[in-house]
């Protein structure tokens, strides 16, 4: 049964106080743990609503006491803690890991395998085109010159075939210079068939 009243004494330091009922009797003790726990201080003069029960020490006090002259207030509520994450697990932490590894993996392996044969080919042909190169370098140089090989012959006066080195120089002595005594058909002593120093040099075993 709830009983109104008047909150006509009050000990805010303390938190107690007494509420006079508004249908006459004793006053009733009430203590701050009865207020609603949201809201404001109780204050003197407030009109409550409340019932009666029994104190620890036996004697009669008010109990879930209601603040009327306040606006209607919800009911307090403790707050529930905040759920916190699961904590994720090593193993957890472990399977994205392995699986950025692995693709990572398979992508380079990819990038390699298309741009490796590429390197080989472009390698080979450069091995190729050098080895062209070194033949045809081998092949010229290998090549007999068809420019004469020049000899320094010049007339110093020689005029006989015992005088003479090769047929090479006898052939330019012959032909070039004056007075010379060599067979050849120019001095009359030979064949004129323009071959000097036929015995010495020129159709012996040893010309040159």
């Amino acid at each position: 049964m709830r009983i109104d009243g008047t909150l006509t004494k009050w000990n805010d330091d303390r938190g107690f106080g007494f509420i006079t009922p508004n249908q006459g009797g004793p006053e009733v003790f009430a203590h701050i743990s009865a207020f609603p726990r949201v809201g404001q201080r109780p204050r003197l003069g407030e009109r409550l609503s409340f019932e009666i029960g029994v104190g620890k020490d036996g004697k009669q006090q008010a109990k879930s006491i209601a603040c009327l002259t306040r606006p209607t207030e919800k009911p307090y509520r403790l707050s529930k803690p905040a759920k916190r994450p699961h904590k994720t697990g090593l193993l957890g932490r472990l399977i994205p890991l392995g699986f950025v590894v692995a693709l990572g993996a398979y992508g380079y392996s990819e990038y390699t395998g298309r741009v490796n044969p590429q390197t080989v080919t472009e390698s080979q042909t450069s091995d190729t085109v050098t080895t062209v190169e070194s033949s045809d370098s081998l092949a010229t140089a290998a090549q007999p010159s068809d420019s004469p090989v020049s000899v320094s012959f010049h007339c110093d006066g020689r005029t006989y075939c015992s005088q003479m080195t090769s047929c090479a120089e006898a052939k330019f002595f012959l032909r070039n210079c004056p007075n010379v005594k060599m067979d050849g058909g120019r001095d009359g002593h030979g064949p004129g068939d323009g071959v000097p120093c036929e015995q010495q040099w020129c159709t012996s075993p040893f010309a040159k």
